[in-house]
């Protein structure tokens, strides 16, 4: 009998019951905290850790977190329903069709410009605002891409999805990650800018390259079966506009207005609503089609809630902060070098149960910024074993629930993504290691 891989979903409800089970393995602590007064963000305060009466959730209780993760996540569920129900109206419309005909016809004599291009502007999203949620309802782009290109699909997720990542993971400028972590280590905020650009640059387009050469498929493109050099229309011009220029202007409310997952998705429901009463589906179409587009991400959706869901009960067992010190209190007799690679492993073990970069740059920059003190070595380093560790193990980790979502939509399971990913993975992350090496003299 042929055993079929996991679902996503009992992946990561695996990962639910091991962290119920971790509970009961790792004893309860605590370190206290205090609100940084310049992030606004409590921050654990180096030295306090201490042990707490043993938290040992019942079967109950860890069934009672699936539900509380959805609930805890609706925020970003709500806009995950939106997102696709705009976008799915556009796919309807026949605009994003054309649009990519369009796109991929101009480039029909230089795929690798295209390629570059796409990935830049994923890793410019990903370094401004840690873009990966809001690419979930442009997985259909991304099988027709795939489709009309004759590349893996796979390769076309690394090449958005996995840019965004890398972009985030080497960004100077990225609020949510490096500059908050800066914040909390009390560095400069753009501190270390032109070593920073520099490597982000290198990193991007080395992952853009690998991907462009890795995904390709035999055979060439073909003009024909439908791809033909036909001018998109007002209308279709319009729709697309309102598609991408809602993505810009939702990036600008983020960084400027200070906008949160509310915002962007009045912003979506009125961008589908538009662009279907524009593409002449009538209010009546345009109604159902959201319901279809809704339809289609609910499933991505649960899927971030189940991976909130891991945080939650290992916040009940009280025992995230005895992970984050157990991993760290054996590095400060270590040789510099070798605490640097430690705390880079620490880093990117801790973003397991602790999915979010910013939830781990609070609770774990103040431990590591006095560690690096003690090493005598910059604190840069702290930020950057940090921001480089948790923001690539996105790539990877099934507790990041925006990858799953978009690996899911996309048809793609997990062992397939992993056997696809895991070289350039590798890659990018000893590179990664290695600058944090070099910033050991860069920052004397």
């Amino acid at each position: 009998m042929k055993i079929s891989f996991p679902d996503p979903l009992i992946i990561l409800l695996f990962f639910i019951l091991l962290a119920g089970a971790a509970t009961y393995l790792i004893p309860s602590g605590s370190f206290e905290r205090v609100v940084n007064e310049e992030t606004g963000r409590e921050v654990v305060v180096p030295g306090s850790f201490h042990s707490i009466e043993d938290i040992n959730p019942s079967l109950g209780d860890i069934i009672l977190s699936i539900p509380e993760g959805v609930i805890n996540g609706a925020d970003i569920i709500v806009l995950i329903l939106f997102l696709g129900g705009a976008f799915f109206i556009v796919e309807k419309t026949g605009a994003l069709q054309a649009g990519i005909e369009s796109l991929i016809y101009t480039f029909r004599n230089s795929q690798f410009l295209l390629f570059y291009l796409l990935g830049l502007v994923f890793a410019f999203g990903g370094a401004s605002i840690s873009m990966q949620e809001e690419i979930i309802p442009m997985v259909p782009i991304m099988v027709v891409l795939a489709r009309k290109l004759n590349y893996d699909l796979r390769s076309i997720v690394a090449l958005t999805l996995g840019s965004a990542l890398v972009g985030a993971a080497f960004s100077p400028i990225n609020p949510f990650v490096g500059l908050l972590a800066q914040k909390i280590a009390e560095l400069e905020p753009f501190s270390g800018s032109v070593f920073r650009i520099g490597f982000w640059l290198i990193a991007v387009l080395g992952w853009i390259t690998f991907h462009r050469l890795a995904g390709k498929k035999k055979g060439e493109i073909s003009l024909e079966g439908g791809l033909k050099p036909s001018p998109i229309s007002g209308s279709n011009a319009l729709i697309l506009f309102l598609a991408f220029g809602g993505i810009g202007l939702m990036a600008y409310g983020i960084t400027v207005w200070d906008w949160g997952y509310n915002e962007m998705s009045a912003l979506f429901f009125v961008v589908g609503i538009a662009c279907g009463l524009i593409g002449k589906m009538g209010l009546n179409g345009t109604a159902r089609a959201y319901v279809q587009g809704f339809r289609e991400m609910i499933f991505a959706g649960i899927i971030v809630g189940f991976a909130r869901s891991i945080f939650v009960i290992l916040e009940k067992g009280a025992i995230i902060d005895p992970i984050i010190q157990g991993l760290f209190s054996p590095l400060e007799n270590l040789p510099n070098s070798v605490a640097v690679i430690g705390m880079y492993i620490s880093q990117a073990l801790i973003h397991l149960p602790v999915p979010s970069t910013s939830g781990q740059a609070a609770l774990t920059i103040p431990l590591a910024a006095p560690l690096t003190d003690l090493l005598q070595i910059s604190r840069q380093v702290s930020v950057l074993t940090y921001q480089y560790a948790a923001a690539l193990m996105d790539v990877i980790t099934p507790t990041n629930g925006g990858m799953m979502a978009i690996i899911a939509a996309g048809g793609i399971n997990y062992k397939d993504w992993m056997a696809y990913i895991w070289k350039s993975w590798v890659f990018i992350s000893i590179f990664a290691i290695a600058i944090c090496l070099l910033g050991i003299l860069w920052f004397g």
